[in-house]
């Protein structure tokens, strides 16, 4: 096989790993707050083990660092949003609401990069309506809290996504997510004494959680990080985003095999996920003309990965 499709393969063994994050926040019984603090800790440490990820933080100016810092704090509060979703309704909700992060960027990218509005961006809002509205119709009440968290988790991420890629030219891309994660857990160690049970939800957590938090960190994380930026050097940025584009999938098939979620659901849910599945896919055949630069930084960082464009 090809250098070429060796990477495309690696990209998809990404995007499933990706796709395994919602899963694991299902089965991982932690209160959200203390998933995503352990995630950033285990992953901030275990890059700050590298020898080249200490010397790239040392050398960056303070100011830089603090930029990153506070789009970790931005991080921090995808993630946590991100994983509450799912804890108020599933695992497949919660895909799905990320699924929309590209159509908020869409809109605050040209605020944040100081670009002009594209026109065609504001079709792309347009058209994800009425899938909205089939998931919506297509889940029971009870799980409606967690769309909304969930969508507030998809600006999240256009936010940090959009702000990572104004930054992305000035910093290595291990130790930007190495600071990035750990700005976000100090961060989130601020927060905790506000959050429903204090810092008890920082306790350490039983073997069952711990085994799969460790997947979460490592398996989810790190290791498609490495494999991405491997495969980066070999397929486009287009190639990259369109693959990313498929997390969604991958997450709600893992929720239909794995935890059954389809009982939960109806037709509707499953039609409006197409529709924004199109649309997200839409947009950037759109602007296939405008080949973005491939920002490595935003691999580690990002639950969908197609915010890169």
């Amino acid at each position: 096989m090809h250098a070429h499709g060796k990477a495309r393969l690696k990209i998809h063994f990404c995007v499933l790993l990706w796709g395994f994050t919602a899963i694991l926040g299902k089965l991982i019984t932690l209160p959200a707050l203390g998933l995503v603090w352990w995630r950033m800790l285990l992953v901030s440490a275990a890059l700050l083990l590298l020898p080249g990820v200490r010397r790239a933080l040392a050398a960056m100016p303070p100011r830089r660092r603090l930029a990153y810092a506070g789009v970790g704090v931005l991080v921090a509060l995808h993630w946590l949003t991100f994983y509450a979703a799912i804890k108020l309704a599933n695992a497949s909700v919660g895909a799905t609401c990320i699924a929309l992060g590209p159509v908020f960027l869409a809109f605050v990218e040209p605020w944040i990069a100081r670009r002009p509005f594209d026109p065609r961006e504001l079709l792309l809002g347009v058209a994800v309506v009425p899938g909205v509205a089939l998931v919506a119709g297509g889940v029971p009440h009870g799980m409606w809290p967690g769309i909304a968290v969930g969508t507030l988790s998809a600006l999240l991420v256009a936010l940090f996504g959009a702000c990572n890629k104004r930054l992305a030219e000035h910093g290595d891309a291990l130790a930007v997510t190495c600071l990035e994660l750990g700005a976000g857990m100090v961060f989130l160690t601020l927060l905790a004494p506000a959050w429903p049970g204090g810092f008890a939800t920082l306790t350490p957590p039983g073997r069952h959680d711990a085994l799969l938090l460790l997947v979460l960190a490592f398996g989810c994380t790190l290791l498609p990080f490495a494999l991405a930026l491997s495969a980066l050097r070999q397929v486009s940025a287009f190639a990259m985003q369109m693959a990313t584009n498929l997390e969604p999938v991958y997450a709600i098939v893992l929720a239909v095999l794995l935890l059954g979620e389809q009982r939960e659901l109806d037709l509707r849910f499953y039609l409006g996920v197409a529709v924004i599945l199109a649309a997200v896919f839409a947009h950037p055949l759109l602007h296939r003309e405008r080949h973005p630069p491939e920002h490595a930084e935003l691999l580690g960082t990002a639950e969908n990965r197609g915010v890169t464009d």
